[in-house]
């Protein structure tokens, strides 16, 4: 009552494909993640004990660290709001091509309008970026 493999290999490897790539990739995605959330922990450590030796020191050391600490907030606060800005060209240009590809086919109903949803979302995400986020001088300010 052994298993025979003879002429089914054909099936069963159509069957071990998807699943051993399901497999590898969520591994991956599983170890990634893992090993971002050390590097943030890293980070944040290796940041309050920079800042526990600024507190301990005075002088010219201690401003000069808590500038490029500064510069690191504001480069941060600078990319986060490049990158709403790219996320809401990319997201208004799938709605526009969804408009445009659903427009090509002759349907009774208007099927085209399906792309307003991820074309609003992206608007959302230019409005803010350019017009609600915070902007440099006001983080200053704070």
């Amino acid at each position: 009552m052994a298993f025979d493999i003879g002429e089914n290999i054909v099936p069963v490897a159509g069957m071990l494909v998807p699943i051993v790539g399901s497999i590898a990739l969520f591994s991956f995605l599983t170890v990634n993640g893992w090993a971002d959330a050390r590097r943030k922990e890293r980070e944040a450590y290796y940041r309050g004990e920079t800042l526990k030796k600024i507190a301990e020191s005075s002088g010219e050391a201690a401003k000069s660290a808590l500038e490029m600490l500064r510069e690191q907030e504001k480069f941060a606060a600078r990319r986060r709001i490049e990158g709403l800005k790219l996320g809401g060209l990319i997201t208004t240009a799938v709605g526009v091509g969804v408009m445009v590809l659903l427009s090509g086919l002759r349907v009774a109903e208007p099927v085209y309008l399906t792309g307003v949803i991820p074309l609003l979302v992206g608007l959302a995400l230019l409005v803010y970026a350019f017009l609600l986020a915070p902007k440099e001088s006001e983080a200053q300010a704070s």
